[in-house]
């Protein structure tokens, strides 16, 4: 781990990327050109110059090879030891060039005896070393109500000292329904924002709006600045008296004195001052004879009586009242007030449809009014006195109003056309009179349909399995739902869910079509890369409003055997699967010649690779193991025996159409000196590739190590703590044969390790797999992975 992060250490700061010799004349003057990243630290190794331009190192001090520079504390020095350019002083791109899209520093290194002239070209890279902000903190803005959409109002741009890609990419403005960002773009990273009305402002619903803009720049990660925008919603004359009663209605006997309050109306007025205050008046289509007979105070909204009420000369009245606002074109509202006069009367109820609406439709809240009827008795009194209901059990009542012998039939349950499309309803009416009279009328109710019933799909959610290496644009799968609805309610089209969230991103490999559900996969699968992924599908019905459903659709992907082996040893310098292999001419039968060594990318039995030998001159002399690939002699070397054998083998998985790739090994049996001495070399090539590997696996072995000897320990001290009649538990697997551990020797050149872990199962079978391999119980207990 220690050397993983100076490596990374060192990558960060040996940034020189990029390097240009350009020789000006034969050996009297050269430039070069590195590239670094601003805010290194001071000593950071820019490049190694007298190494780029073939200069000897030993003169450099003697012909004093230097940096000419100013008066000002240079940027950059070599050591002229060594001729390495280093980092004297922390840059900042910025200062040193401002928002230049490229920042180069030229150098000029000089050597004398005899002189010799150097350019050096310097790069400042530039790094996201600053945030974008704003002039201000908070921004207050005041706009009229009355101001129409598509208004813009410029705001402040934020200012990013970087430049380049980590100039300010966008501004993003917070959530809300009334307004958006627009950003002009003035050149030289410029980019000025403005506010656009996009839904008209209601200063009576809201008043005061508060935004915040962010700019983002172009960084990975970005870096954003804030600003608050307060904006104050100015008022507007824009709203209209309103009544707080739908309908006013009362009785009123006759011959009543003057002065009679009849009936009090009241409006309200959403708008401020001026533009709030109400007045009252009869309307303009009042008749003067009502004028004779009711006044209205004009501020508090009262009706009363100023004539003579007279029932045989009218049984009621009805005056329209008005009410207007003070603001400077003012605004009304008018409103019926129904007075009913109160006599004795002898006839009988007669019923009057005066609104009715023949269809409803289903999704009408409880006490949706169907009918307005009134009963005409002109008797007064208790045998003026009508009582009205409905015959049927259905899911209508009649709801009376405060006029007197007014109703409403309204709802008084939920109706639902797909149980019931229609209704006969019947009106009663009764008056209390001796003796009674009655009369009836019957109204014909359709219940329309709404869209209330969201598309269901047949399955959710849904599971399938999808071959790789499908053909593009074939149809891999299909969802299908069904709406209760009836019509355009009914039709159903489809969509995928894109909504830029990491598990719909893969939705984008796929296409539906929207008429029947059908998936089409836009790209061929492939299993090594995408194993499994879920997306959502929508459907949405043709209604209005529409109403959708959403499915979880999983997608897994099957493996097929669409990957050869790959050799990973033998492995030659030109990258062919080729290796020479030296042993002694004395070794044994038995004796471990090498290992080849082989990956697939497949699983299962597509990544279950098998060796063997396709060719070799003598089949007598060595052996392969088909499961591991180690090369064993099969008996002792003779003296008429070759000195070089070429073996090659073959290496394929257990797909239903098998792959394969060969490896060619050639074993030279050698006299033991020679061996050992080959050895010996090898070894000493191999040191220096080895030491990282060395370090890590050590460093493996022993966390490996120290966590089993804390298990075992742990285990003992367990089984000690337990009463020892119970020990006989352990002893029932028929596998278990009382080893607590094995050894597995892994050698890596000349030296050999020793893994101990814990012992496998007897019975248990080594299967190669995909990257490694698998340690699999014959009864399917438990798995372990070795890689």
């Amino acid at each position: 781990m220690e050397q993983r992060g100076c490596g990374a250490w060192r990558s960060r700061q040996w940034v020189a990327v990029m390097m240009v010799l350009d020789l000006l004349s034969s050996g009297a003057s050269a430039q070069i050109r590195y590239s670094i990243f601003e805010e290194v630290a001071e000593g950071t190794v820019v490049g190694n110059i007298a190494k780029d331009l073939g200069l000897d190192k030993s003169t450099l001090e003697y012909r004093g090879y230097r940096i000419v520079t100013g008066t000002a504390e240079p940027l950059f020095q070599v050591n002229q030891h060594d001729g390495i350019l280093y980092v004297n002083r922390q840059i900042d791109r910025e200062e040193v060039c401002d928002r230049s899209s490229t920042c180069l520093i030229n150098l000029k290194t000089v050597l004398e005896n005899p002189l010799e002239i150097h350019y050096v070209a310097v790069e400042i890279l530039d790094v996201n070393d600053h945030s974008p902000s704003f002039p201000e903190k908070e921004k207050r803005l005041e706009i009229s109500e009355s101001a129409l959409p598509g208004a813009r109002f410029q705001l402040q741009a934020a200012r990013d000292p970087d430049g380049g890609q980590f100039a300010i990419k966008e501004y993003k403005l917070s959530r809300n329904e009334h307004f958006r960002i627009e950003v002009k773009d003035r050149g030289e990273d410029r980019k000025v924002p403005f506010l656009v009305l996009q839904k008209q402002l209601d200063r009576e619903a809201i008043g005061k709006h508060r935004l915040l803009l962010t700019a983002v720049d172009g960084g990975k990660p970005a870096k954003s600045g804030t600003i608050e925008i307060l904006i104050d919603v100015l008022d507007v004359n824009d709203n209209s008296p309103v009544f707080t009663t739908e309908l006013y209605s009362t009785t009123l006997k006759e011959n009543v004195p003057a002065g009679t309050i009849v009936i009090q109306v009241n409006a309200t007025d959403l708008d401020q001052g001026a533009n709030g205050e109400i007045i009252y008046s009869f309307g303009n289509e009042v008749d003067r004879k009502l004028m004779d007979l009711f006044s209205v105070n004009p501020n508090t909204g009262e009706i009363q009586v100023t004539g003579l009420i007279d029932f045989e000369e009218s049984k009621s009245y009805e005056i329209d009242i008005q009410a207007s606002d003070k603001g400077p074109v003012p605004l009304t509202a008018d409103k019926s007030v129904m007075i009913t006069v109160v006599d004795v009367n002898d006839n009988a109820p007669e019923i009057e449809v005066t609104s009715f609406s023949s269809s409803i439709p289903e999704d009408s809240r409880i006490g949706t009014t169907v009918a307005l009827i009134s009963v005409n008795d002109l008797d007064s009194g208790v045998n003026g006195k009508v009582i009205c209901t409905i015959k049927q059990d259905v899911p209508f009542t009649l709801s009376p109003s405060l006029q007197d012998n007014m109703y409403a039939v309204v709802t008084k349950s939920q109706l639902d056309r797909e149980q019931h499309v229609k209704y006969d309803v019947t009106i009663l009416a009764k008056d209390t009179g001796e003796p009674c009279l009655s009369s009836e009328k019957t109204i014909s109710v359709v219940v329309s349909d709404v869209n209330d019933n969201s598309p269901e799909f047949s399955l959710n959610p849904y599971t399938f399995y999808v071959i790789e290496n499908n053909n593009p644009a074939a149809s891999v799968f299909s969802v299908s739902a069904s709406d209760r609805d009836e019509n355009e309610n009914a039709l159903i089209s489809y969509h995928i869910l894109r909504d830029g969230r990491e598990d719909n991103k893969l939705a984008s490999f796929l296409n539906i079509n929207t008429q029947n559900g059908d998936m089409l996969a836009l790209k061929s699968f492939d299993f090594e890369t995408l194993k499994t992924f879920q997306f959502q599908v929508v459907a949405t019905d043709s209604g209005s409003p529409s109403l959708s459903s959403n499915v979880t659709v999983n997608v897994f992907i099957l493996d097929q055997n669409d990957n050869a082996p790959v050799i990973l040893y033998p492995v030659s310098s030109n990258g062919s699967a080729e290796g020479v292999e030296e042993i002694p001419r004395n070794v044994n039968a038995g004796h471990l010649v090498t290992k080849v060594r082989a990956y697939d990318a497949d699983i299962g039995y597509n990544g279950w690779l098998l060796f063997s030998l396709l060719e070799v001159t003598d089949h007598s002399l060595f052996g392969l193991d088909r499961y591991t690939g180690q090369i064993r002699t099969l008996r002792s070397f003779t003296e008429t025996d070759e000195a070089e054998h070429k073996l090659l083998i073959l290496v394929k998985d257990n797909g239903n159409v098998s792959l394969s790739a060969t490896a060619t090994v050639v074993v030279k049996a050698v006299e033991p000196k020679e061996a050992f001495a080959a050895s010996d070399v090898k070894s000493a090539a191999k040191d220096d590739e080895e030491n990282n590997v060395t370090f890590y696996l050590m460093i493996t072995l022993g966390s490996v190590s120290a966590l089993f000897l804390i298990s075992i320990i742990v285990l003992i001290v367990m089984q000690c703590s337990k009463p020892t009649d119970y020990s006989s538990k352990y002893l029932q697997d028929p596998n278990y044969d009382g080893t607590l551990c094995h050894s597995i020797q892994y050698r890596s050149g000349d030296r050999r390790y020793m893994l101990v872990g814990p012992r496998m199962s007897i019975g248990s079978t080594i299967v190669p797999g995909s990257n490694g391999n698998t340690l699999v119980h014959d009864r399917k207990r438990a798995s372990v992975e070795y890689v």
